[in-house]
């Protein structure tokens, strides 16, 4: 599209399609997480709930998983109803988001096999990997609320600036969290690693309200079309 001068005028949309489709490939995501929840196979008679017992590791790294994703979808929606319109580079970065979060299932699954499997360096690995994937999830959400504060025009006023700004240095904590508990499945136990990843999503989640009290929601008025 062009203005009235002739020049080219930046490419926007409305956020309603980037926040159905990402909510679609959140959703297959938590979904795939179940599927390392399996049924012991190898388990002697009436020995059955030790079986059970025995998997807790995959359990915590479900729960640490599950409760990433849903931060995430969470996170991505308050963000979301603060915008007017995206641009191009607001749609790339939340890809971003996405490829990362989808990407989640796998380390989680490698967690479960080097507990099950694995010596101790093998858990170090695989708790590293989920450490890997989880700076990468933060990293491209504090990539989405730079590259919309930087846009006011994009969004719904003064209030949403402060909370992407906020929602920035939130970011940065979950990776020192995230990067602390790497350290410590190298240095201490990686079985004190998988309790820290479990909880840096959950302290991130319990933080939240504090953030929405200070910088609330301002009506929106998006136009239904999806170019301008």
């Amino acid at each position: 599209m062009r203005t009235a001068a002739g020049t080219a005028s930046p490419w926007t949309a409305s956020p309603g399609r980037v926040e159905a489709f990402s909510d679609g490939v959140l959703a297959i995501a938590i979904t795939l997480l179940v599927l390392e929840l399996r049924s012991p196979a190898e388990a002697d008679h009436g020995q059955f709930a030790e079986a059970l017992t025995r998997e807790w590791p995959t359990y915590l790294a479900y729960l640490a998983a599950f409760v990433m994703i849903g931060s995430v979808w969470l996170h991505h929606h308050l963000v979301l109803s603060r915008v007017r319109r995206v641009n191009l580079p607001v749609v790339l970065v939340n890809l971003l988001l996405l490829l990362a979060t989808s990407v989640l299932p796998f380390p989680t699954a490698v967690i479960s096999t080097a507990w099950r499997v694995g010596a101790r360096q093998d858990q170090v690995v695989a708790v590293a990997l989920f450490g890997l994937i989880s700076v990468a999830i933060s990293g491209a959400y504090i990539a989405v609320c730079h590259a919309l504060a930087g846009r006011p025009e994009l969004l719904t006023g003064p209030a949403a600036v402060a909370f992407l700004r906020a929602e920035r240095r939130r970011g940065l904590v979950a990776v020192a969290g995230t990067v602390v508990a790497v350290v410590a499945a190298a240095v201490i136990t990686p079985t004190l690693a998988l309790v820290l990843l479990a909880v840096t999503p959950a302290f991130y989640l319990g933080t939240l309200p504090r953030t929405l009290a200070a910088s609330p929601a301002e009506p929106t008025d998006v136009p239904s079309a999806d170019v301008a």
